[in-house]
């Protein structure tokens, strides 16, 4: 889940699985696969950075970081 801001400046979280297209005309367009379109005020970049993230955070815990450091540095 990434935290977004809809043009009202309300926050909320979005699934971001669920994305399937993100558009600038001018203001940003989230497309879901469910057809649905959210306009946020984050710019398509800042979002990409959020799910990457988001994804790290998920498959790539840190301790996972610092144990690959560590393997890196004995092999």
């Amino acid at each position: 889940m990434i935290t977004l801001t809809r043009l009202n400046d309300t926050r909320f979280m979005l699934n971001c699985e669920l994305i399937e297209m993100i558009e600038l005309t001018p203001d940003t367009v989230i497309s879901l696969i469910n057809g649905d379109k959210i306009m946020v005020t984050e710019s398509p970049e800042e979002i990409v950075e959020r799910i990457l993230q988001f994804k790290r955070a998920i498959h790539c815990p840190e301790e996972l970081h610092r144990g690959a450091r560590q393997l890196h540095l004995i092999g």
